[in-house]
């Protein structure tokens, strides 16, 4: 499981049901056991809570297109279950920014712009290890600066169950009579 924060709950969840468990039957020592790591993952489920992350995105386009290539190569799998239809011979033409989370490069969004002040997203990719949805609610809330240059919907296009049920969690929504296209304004 890549999510901590979700593996913190369910070890949490098992090992107050083994407290339980463990005092009913008389098992003090699975009880004792069960308690002590109930009380750790408290405390690291705090830890993560209270834990505050610094978010940055440095537009990258057209400046170092290798970058963006070797950090496209290292998740090619990943990338690809996702956007199985993503096109990497057109990265120098398109506005891609890395998203920086406590100043390590976490995602890649890569978009075009299109007349009548939409943006189609192309990729949004974040790494396994940081998808709990902080970076998307970031970058999707870090964006004046294209407003003011008049664009004013994101527009995302899927056909893979996971990627709508991440795009309907943060705010697009389907658009009828266009089977997996998904809007949200910017």
């Amino acid at each position: 499981m890549s999510n901590v924060w979700r593996l913190r709950w369910i070890n949490l969840v098992g090992a107050l049901l083994f407290t339980a468990y463990g005092m009913l039957v008389g098992a003090k020592p699975v009880a004792i056991v069960n308690a002590f790591i109930t009380c750790v993952n408290v405390y690291f489920l705090v830890q993560l809570a209270t834990q505050r992350d610094f978010f940055a995105y440095v537009d990258v386009s057209g400046s170092n297109v290798r970058l963006v290539q070797k950090f496209l190569e290292f998740y090619r799998d990943d990338v690809a279950r996702f956007f199985p239809r993503f096109d990497t011979s057109r990265l120098a033409e398109q506005r891609i920014y890395f998203v920086l989370r406590n100043v390590m490069p976490v995602g890649l969004f890569v978009f075009e712009t299109r007349a009548g002040g939409e943006i189609e997203i192309l990729l949004d990719y974040v790494a396994p290890d940081y998808r709990d949805l902080r970076n998307a609610q970031f970058l999707f809330g870090a964006q004046e600066h294209l407003s003011r240059e008049g664009f004013h919907t994101w527009v995302s296009r899927t056909d893979v169950p996971a990627h709508e049920a991440y795009l309907l969690k943060i705010g697009f929504r389907p658009v009828e009579g266009a089977a997996g296209t998904f809007r949200r304004s910017v």
